[in-house]
């Protein structure tokens, strides 16, 4: 049988019930239409003054939390200053000290504390009193020598506030971290001094919070930006002076209005304009302002959301509508029923797994139940016949890929086995007497289940398991046509298909190798795991366990018939041929040549440039074959792909998966370098090669002397 077209899927073009719910769509539309329209306009006049008040208050409370804040940072400073005279003495007493600790541990955010007199800006006075929060400097990277150099700046500001005025000032430029002082008027034994508090305002920016709408700031007495969620621009020194809100704010204060709300416009001279509302509150220190404003445009922003909600809820309602009018011809027959199809469709694409069968409604009553229940059964007995014969197989068939005449193609094979399986077989009898074959099966089915995620990972195909024997074949799917081998010599066509030809094979060939040595990782996993679970099982009564194995894999590439091979009761899509007898013979040679993968001539000269670059590392097994039908061959130690990345070839079917660190050793840049290190790594012997001397019967090899 040939391969056969696929068939167009049917479409309905004009599903059940589209017109009765078309003229209810628009009736319901054009009547939402009018109300969303009118509503819309109501609610944005109430959210524009709903903004409005909102900004206002948001200015009054934050205006109220910065004056607790500072009124807390003067009372603590001034508390501290009186104790430290109450004690008296020298600074380095040690209860000044420890007062100094204290106080600092609970404002962990005063960088230091300064009593200083007018001359104190570029001199050290009598009198003066310095004390410096030492954490500070150190969390924020800063030499304490910046406080110096900020008095020394603001010498005009140290003699006003000796003067009697508080003053606050932008310390943000000097210290390059968002910071702040307030300069506090302060006489003590006569003299006019002024205590300087230096301290982070990260803590005051979480109290006056980034609202993206409103953006409240601080300003002094002098225009200069003290507290701002753009840090950056406090860092820069920013003065608001020409700021619209803040000139207005200062010609209102000359009819001393301290608090207010006003519309501002900001742009023009060909700018946009933009419009804003200002709220202002100065507070009762330093003649500090706060400042909070939010764009009209942004309300309306809000206004216009509102009015797109209601568009949306209009559709929602529109749609709701249609969905009423075509619940029982939409969702109750044709919906069902395009389920099914897509079920089908997948069913027919060899999806087995689809989630599309999952979605099928198998409580139903009715007939479309029926067929659900009836699809759902299928792809049971779809996955179960794939498990039997081989999911790749199962799939061409599925989607009429599989031409049912033999063909030969040319493959890559490969074949391995468990190095004493008998004794292991045996060690399970004598331990579990008639419960031995479900142990063994248990063992084998977690083995096996590890082997086979690596052939599947890099585009193999498993042909059969006998015994603990595994077969697999790369690129007996390939649709790949030895045709162009009968055009004539020379022909363009022949040579270009002839090099697509070879780049297949060779692809394959090198997956196979790449599937294989990742069977060497999760080889050494199932030994790792094995040891744990052991151990888990050794206290109970005829304890469990799982022996530790190694295995021979041999790897083959050739020309092989690929084909539906049996009879009417029993067939199985299999490859025959010396090419797969030579890699059943391969597979065998592993063990008196002390290796766990070896590949023939014929693999090597497909891999060669791949080899010859150091892609794959592999060894030269130090002794000449004799092969029926072939004559003198070598054999080829696989050593390591250096640049496999295991963990990204697990990840295809596992995004989560973690490599074993230990296990990396086998294979990647860690693994090894020679084949002896391979034989350490799996405590495979090192063979003493003139003494060579394999069973001719057995596998059809002999040395050659």
């Amino acid at each position: 049988m040939k391969k056969s077209e696929k068939v167009d899927e049917m479409k309905v073009k004009k599903p059940i019930g589209v017109t009765l719910a078309a003229i209810f769509g628009i009736v319901v539309l054009v009547s939402l239409g009018v109300e969303t329209f009118i509503s819309s306009y109501l609610m944005g006049q109430d959210v524009q003054i709903t903004a409005e008040n909102n900004n206002l208050s948001l200015n009054t409370r934050a205006a109220g939390t910065v004056e607790d804040k500072f009124q807390t940072i003067r009372s603590n400073v001034f508390q501290l200053l009186d104790l430290l005279g109450v004690v008296g003495g020298t600074r380095t007493a040690a209860i000044a000290r420890q007062t100094e600790t204290f106080f600092f541990e609970r404002n962990t955010d005063i960088a230091c504390v300064y009593v200083l007199s007018p001359e104190s800006a570029n001199s050290v006075s009598a009198g003066d009193q310095r004390i410096l929060n030492n954490q500070f400097f150190i969390s924020n990277e800063l030499d304490s020598a910046v406080v110096d150099k900020f008095v020394s700046l603001n010498a005009s500001v140290l003699a006003r506030s000796c003067g009697g005025e508080t003053i606050a000032v932008n310390a943000s430029p000097v210290f390059g971290i968002p910071a702040m002082s307030l300069f506090f008027p302060w006489k003590e034994n006569g003299r006019d001094q002024s205590c300087v508090v230096i301290f982070s305002i990260e803590s005051l920016s979480d109290i006056l919070g980034t609202k993206s709408e409103n953006t409240t700031f601080l300003i002094n007495d002098s225009d200069e930006l003290l507290s701002h969620p753009e840090s950056e621009r406090i860092i820069a020194g920013e003065s608001f002076r020409n700021y619209e809100l803040v000139r207005m704010m200062r010609q209102n204060n000359e009819n001393n209005d301290d608090s207010r709300q006003v519309l501002f416009e900001i742009g023009g001279d060909g700018k946009p304009s933009e419009h804003w509302f200002g709220a202002y509150e100065k507070i009762s220190i330093a003649d500090i302002v706060v400042l909070t404003v939010v764009s009209r445009d942004v309300i309306m922003g809000a206004v216009n959301k509102t009015f797109r909600n209601n568009i949306f809820l209009m559709g929602v309602v529109f749609f709701l509508t249609l969905i009423i009018a075509l619940t029982y011809s939409k969702f109750g027959i044709a919906n069902p029923l395009k389920k099914l199809s897509i079920a089908t469709s997948d069913i027919q694409k060899g999806e087995f797994d689809s989630k599309s069968i999952d979605w099928l409604n198998t409580r139903r009553k009715d007939e479309i139940g029926v067929l659900n229940r009836g699809m759902v059964d299928e792809r049971q007995f779809l996955n179960t016949f794939a498990k039997f014969t081989n999911k790749g197989v199962a799939k061409a068939i599925a989607r009429k890929e599989i031409d049912f005449e033999p063909h030969l193609k040319d493959i890559t094979i490969f074949f391995s086995d468990i190095r004493g399986f008998t004794a292991i077989s045996d060690g399970f009898k004598n331990r579990f007497g008639n419960d031995s074959p479900r142990e063994i099966i248990g063992f084998l089915n977690d083995y096996m289940s590890r082997m086979v995620e690596c052939i599947t990972l890099s585009h193999g195909n498993v042909d059969k398991f006998e015994g603990d024997a595994i077969m697999a074949v790369w690129g007996i799917l390939r649709d790949d046509s030895l045709a162009f081998e009968e055009l004539p010599d020379g022909s363009p066509e022949k040579e270009n298909l002839r090099r697509i030809h070879e780049e297949h094979a060779r692809e394959d060939a090198y997956n196979a190798i790449r599937g294989t040595i990742a069977m060497r990782y999760s080889l050494m996993k199932y030994n790792k795991d094995a040891v744990a679970f052991t151990k888990a099982h050794e206290n109970e009564p005829l304890a469990k366990y799982k022996p530790h194995i190694r295995i021979g894999c041999g790897l083959n590439s050739g020309r092989a018939t690929a084909g539906i091979m049996g009879s009417e009761d029993k067939m199985e899509y299999t490859a025959i041929g010396d090419a797969v007898n030579f890699a059943s013979r391969t597979e065998s040679s592993n063990k008196p040549c002390g290796t766990d993968i070896l590949i023939t001539e014929d693999t090597y000269a497909l891999l060669r440039e791949q080899i010859e670059s150091g892609e794959i590392v592999v060894e030269r097994i130090p002794v000449e074959f004799e092969v029926k039908g072939k004559g003198a061959q070598h054999f080829y130690g696989v050593v390591n792909l250096p640049q496999f990345d295991i963990e990204e070839f697990f990840r295809q079917a596992n995004p989560d998966f973690v490599a074993d660190e230990e296990c990396m050793r086998a294979v990647g840049k860690n693994g090894p370098k020679t084949l002896n290190e391979v034989r350490t790594l799996l405590g495979i012997p090192i063979p003493d090669f003139e003494k060579v001397n394999l069973n001719e019967e057995e596998n059809k090899i002999q040395v050659k002397q």
